[in-house]
């Protein structure tokens, strides 16, 4: 980049999303009043090609903006369902709760779309104070983007005091599309009326302003970028603490196009509903359901603890929200549960499998119904004729439209061994094998596919398909063997004796030819023709959670000893080809340690990634092991894959 014939900017690498670079002085200092030229040189190397950039000023604060103070955050704690925030306000304290009751054993609970921020307050001199708070919420929360006008409304219902804001165009489900947010349906901010709270709106820039001004008036009611402001008065705090609570709402009114038809979220399956009347029990209920997450918190923290140990807990405390977040719960046509995955930032595709695929162990551990609901629309997709091809699809749309698949290439091998595989995951969480028994004519057409297709894979795509095309990759070929296991163990359960004898022959063969064409010296290799690589066989983590007795343990030994010779600061490499990775499947791989240390060892890296990465996003997935930052993909579902240990120790003597 220059600017005024002199070099300002260079940079190796793509965005997809606008971004701001801060100039330096000496930068600055080149700028003249008029006449300024930017130019840009820039080398398209591969995909899309858009280039567009400026010069531009940062908003400078008004006045009355800037006397309001900054509070001093003391301490934060993340667990499954909370995020609890400490601050020292002057002489007041506060604590700052934000929680999702996403608790997976309660339908109803998970799919109300109201999150609370409670706040406790008390005096840190040991003197009275006549305390306020204020909340502000923006509009940009029910637009796609910010330029998109949106209407307003203050009102009173079930006894609570409401705000809402949607867009006026309201497209409901017009948009598709991987970064996109909802533009349709409205947002909700919530106080029981007995807080006597004001509520306004006005536009950003005097949101602030206002509160400090105590000019708690709306003066607008449409427009862009608004501010939603509510002031409540909490009366005069000592040092006994003093907590009250706010609610964010949002009904989408449509949440999902299922194959041609709009589908309500779960909650909504009752007409009598209402998001007022759903407010309104969030309210009543406040205490007793922050009581269950603080339950649940405490017992998945120590499930994990005791399956992986302190720093492997945190980790699943860090994903669980995340990765049920990035799903929405509907019921099909058919009546049956739909809990529809998207693919946040690698493609945005609808109930991709191999985004199912790593997302599975915190479901399979928590709620296998949801599992089901994972898999229910793909089986849909093969059984209605919609998809006649031989082997599972990649996904069923594009969010949230999942009228079939539409992602350009196949990947047979990986999502038929997906499918297989937790079909029998699930029939090891519930006991029976019911599941599978409803979708059986096409499980066994997938089997026979693996059978013929899957042990030496052709040119093919797997999950980390970022990485390319690969043949005879022997990871891929451990899926297939274990999705030919899986079957044939569905097949005992369900009393077909020869079919399962038959299919587990088949596998147990694959094993051993395995083992020698893959074998290379102290380790396995990426691929069958090419001794000089190594690959994470995170696949193999379903022999042994599964109980499947298929693989030796010395081949397990094998690999974990070779992983740590080749880990780096923030983690194991992927594979010989580069040195990032994926998180999800780091964690798979360190299961099949078989003591301790060396499952410490391969997490650790990953704890240190998580906590000190320099990439401020959404949990990232797949991350650069030698420098902790983010790759791509972020926000993803896939980080209930880190489950995976407390998973083996849930099935452990099942």
């Amino acid at each position: 980049v220059f600017l005024n014939d002199e070099k300002i900017y260079t940079k190796n690498g793509w965005n997809d999303k606008y971004e701001y670079i801060e100039l330096n002085e000496a930068t600055k200092s080149k700028l003249k009043n008029s006449g300024n030229i930017l130019a840009i040189h820039c080398e398209n190397t591969a995909g899309g090609a858009h280039l567009d950039a400026g010069l531009v000023a940062e908003p400078i604060a008004k006045d009355d903006q800037v006397k309001a103070e900054t509070a001093n955050q003391t301490n934060v704690d993340v667990n499954a369902t909370q995020t609890i925030y400490s601050f020292t306000c002057g002489k007041i304290d506060l604590t700052l709760t934000f929680t999702s009751p996403l608790l997976l054993s309660d339908l109803e609970l998970i799919s109300r779309p109201v999150s609370y921020i409670s706040y406790k307050v008390a005096a840190n001199d040991g003197n009275p104070h006549e305390v306020q708070v204020y909340f502000g919420a923006c509009t940009d929360l029910a637009v796609n983007v910010p330029a998109q006008p949106v209407t307003t409304q203050q009102y009173a219902a079930n006894n609570l005091s409401i705000l809402k804001a949607g867009t006026i165009a309201q497209p409901v489900l017009q948009k598709k599309g991987d970064n996109l947010r909802i533009d349709w349906g409205c947002m909700y901010v919530a106080v029981p009326q007995a807080y006597n709270s004001k509520q306004y709106v006005t536009n950003a820039a005097d949101a602030m302003g206002s509160f400090v001004k105590n000019a708690v008036s709306s003066t607008q009611e449409e427009g862009k970028q608004l501010f939603l402001n509510t002031v409540i008065p909490v009366g005069k705090v000592g040092s006994t603490p003093k907590e009250q609570f706010v609610m964010l709402g949002y009904d989408d009114l449509d949440a999902i196009q299922y194959f041609g038809k709009n589908l309500k979220a779960w909650w909504r399956l009752d007409p009598a509903k209402t998001i007022e009347k759903e407010l309104a029990l969030a309210a009543t209920d406040y205490k007793s359901i922050l009581k269950k997450c603080a339950d649940f918190n405490t017992s998945m923290h120590k499930t994990a603890v005791a399956a992986g140990g302190e720093n492997y807990a945190k980790l699943c405390d860090l994903a669980y929200r995340q990765s049920i977040s990035a799903h929405k719960l509907v019921k099909s046509p058919q009546g049956e549960i739909l809990f529809l995955s998207k693919e946040n930032f690698s493609n945005g595709c609808i109930n991709t499998v191999d985004v199912t695929y790593p997302s599975a162990p915190l479901y399979l551990a928590y709620n296998p119904k949801l599992m089901e609901g994972m898999l229910s629309g793909i089986f849909y997709f093969s059984e209605s004729g919609k998809y006649t091809k031989p082997f599972a699809a990649h996904d069923i749309g594009t969010y949230p439209l999942a009228n079939g698949q539409v992602y350009g290439e196949d990947m047979p091998v990986e999502e038929s061994g997906n499918m297989l595989i937790l079909t029998a995951a699930i029939a090891k969480a519930e006991g029976n094998a019911n599941f599978a028994k409803k979708h059986w004519k096409t499980l066994t057409t997938w089997a026979n596919y693996l059978n013929e297709a899957g042990f030496d894979p052709a040119n093919q795509l797997c999950t980390d398909d970022f990485a390319g095309h690969l043949a005879r990759n022997a990871n891929l070929s451990v899926k297939a063997i274990v999705g030919i296991a899986c079957y044939a163990s569905l097949a005992e359960q369900l009393g077909y004796k020869d079919i399962a004898q038959k299919y587990r022959s088949s596998a147990k063969t694959m094993v051993s030819k395995w083992m020698e064409l893959a074998d290379a010296g102290d380790h396995y290799a990426l691929t069958f023709n090419d001794k000089n690589t190594w690959s994470e066989k995170y696949n193999m983590v379903w022999d042994k959670v599964l109980g499947l007795n298929l693989f030796p343990k010395a081949v397990y030994d094998k690999e974990i000893k070779f992983y740590l010779t080749k880990q780096n600061e923030f983690g194991l490499p992927l594979d010989s080809r580069k040195s990032y990775s994926k998180s999800d499947w780091i964690l798979w791989t360190a299961g099949l340690a078989d003591n301790q240390k060396d499952f410490n060892t391969l997490v650790n890296p990953i704890y240190k990634y998580a906590t000190e990465t320099t990439s401020r996003v959404p949990l990232s997935d797949w991350h650069e092991t030698t420098d902790g930052k983010m790759v791509g993909f972020q926000a993803r579902s896939v980080v209930g894959g880190y489950f995976m240990k407390v998973l083996e120790q849930k099935f452990a003597g099942k």
